[in-house]
């Protein structure tokens, strides 16, 4: 099987697309960063970039007038590469409409709850504000309700009465590592397929997300 054309966008450090980046190396995912694209200029993930041999592209956002314009941008620079998956790891920047509608099911993104639980900001404050037992994270299909794509898949973590949002990011980033690559895997080897906007796992479509095994290996 060929391997699947990754482009990953990012806006800082890059612990995710490190994560994609080892399991493509180690071939756990049948799969290769092809390129990395970042909105704001020296952040780590680049340098991630280009010690695995993707292309690092910096396309900052401060520099266009509008969204749509810099919407425009990182289509022509996306679209260059001619990606099979399109995934959001990190990437600060909410985006139009219309590049939402052009990569529909081929682009991902994960957010730190578990959806539809805290869309949006400050995750790990909500949750410990509303006494959950329960955090985590979702890989959800990209679609323009921010956070509002059909979810994925799902790891949990637990909230121990010792928390503060500070700790339960930590650990919710640490299952985001496991997390994202398990998602990759599935969607390069076609296991996980997308028909008229609905995901698809092993032929029958998914109604719940999928969840994923947080203990440590």
């Amino acid at each position: 099987m060929a391997l699947k054309k990754i482009v990953v966008l990012i806006s800082g450090g890059g612990s995710n697309l490190q994560a994609i980046l080892d399991a493509c190396a180690d071939q756990r995912v049948a799969g290769q960063v092809v390129a990395v694209i970042s909105n704001r200029p020296a952040v780590m993930g680049l340098q991630r970039a280009v010690k695995q041999a993707a292309d690092a592209i910096t396309l900052d956002h401060t520099q266009f007038a509008s969204r749509a314009l810099f919407d425009q941008a990182l289509q022509q620079r996306i679209d260059f590469y001619q990606p099979d998956l399109v995934v959001l790891a990190g990437f600060m920047r909410i985006l139009t409409a219309e590049l939402v509608a052009h990569y529909h099911g081929r682009m991902i993104n994960i957010h730190p709850s578990l959806l539809p639980k805290y869309p949006g900001l400050h995750t790990h404050d909500r949750a410990l504000a509303s006494g959950d037992r329960q955090a985590g994270a979702t890989v959800h299909l990209v679609t323009a309700e921010l956070d509002g794509g059909p979810l994925l898949a799902q790891v949990e973590v637990p909230i121990d009465h010792q928390d503060d949002a500070l700790s339960l990011a930590k650990k919710v980033l640490v299952a985001e590592h496991r997390l994202y690559p398990q998602v990759l895997s599935w969607l390069c080897s076609n296991r996980l397929t997308f028909a008229k906007g609905l995901p698809q796992f092993e032929g029958e479509t998914l109604l719940f997300p999928k969840k994923i095994d947080n203990t440590p290996c």
